[in-house]
């Protein structure tokens, strides 16, 4: 494969080992070219809109910025870059709010090689791929909480008690995968405050949690 048809490769992780394993680990793909490398979020986008790679493979907990804030960042500049969360973590709120930010994989670090691999050219291709486990969580969750016919911000007919203009406004912004912080600074609240909204609005729908609450959300767009 010629290097004008090699995928333009970058690595956001923080940890510096890691880093270099996996820069000269995916060098060696004749069709893959490491053109950035990043150790912390703020890094990341400047250097994913300095160099434009197809792909970033990007670390989850960073310093600076978070890998899913960096992850919006470089897509509301770059919509076009596919972004890969390669991290330990897979717990509900973290595999959410990845993809609702534009993520086109989520992988664990504990993924096979190949299994890396294949996804890295599967974004190119703008294919997502996510690890199985991640995937069985998101379809778990999907089918268990979407209920038709019953709009979230609806009065029911049971007695439910309706959202409020700025629960609503609350809700579109967890529905976007926004953690409560982000959704404080956009919304000029304090961040105990958007807590105590996004409690309320748990309650007055009987879900548990706000990955429910995302799910049925976007479910009924």
């Amino acid at each position: 494969m010629t290097a004008e048809k090699q995928i333009r490769l970058m690595i956001a992780e923080d940890q510096s080992v890691i880093r270099k394993a996996l820069a000269a680990l995916l060098a060696l793909e004749k069709d893959i070219a490491v053109v950035a490398t990043a150790a912390d979020g703020e890094q990341a986008v400047s250097a994913a809109l300095a160099y434009a790679p197809d792909v970033v493979l990007m670390d989850l907990k960073m310093p600076r910025m978070d890998g899913i804030a960096a992850t919006r960042a470089i897509l509301a500049k770059s919509p076009l870059i596919r972004i890969i969360m390669l991290t330990t973590f897979d717990a509900d709120e973290f595999v959410f709010e990845a993809v609702s930010a534009g993520a086109q994989g989520y992988l664990l670090k504990d993924a096979e090689e190949a299994e890396i691999l294949s996804a890295i050219r599967a974004a190119a291709r703008g294919e997502p791929r996510l690890s199985p486990s991640v995937a069985a969580k998101i379809l778990a969750e999907f089918r268990r909480v979407k209920m038709p016919g019953k709009p979230l911000t609806a009065a029911a007919n049971d007695g439910q008690e309706p959202l409020t203009d700025r629960e609503k406004d609350v809700l579109n912004h967890v529905a976007a995968g926004k953690g409560n912080r982000e959704i404080a600074r956009e919304m000029g609240l304090a961040e105990g405050t958007v807590k105590n909204h996004v409690s309320t609005i748990l309650a007055k729908l009987h879900l548990r949690s706000r990955t429910e609450l995302a799910i049925r959300a976007l479910s009924e767009r």
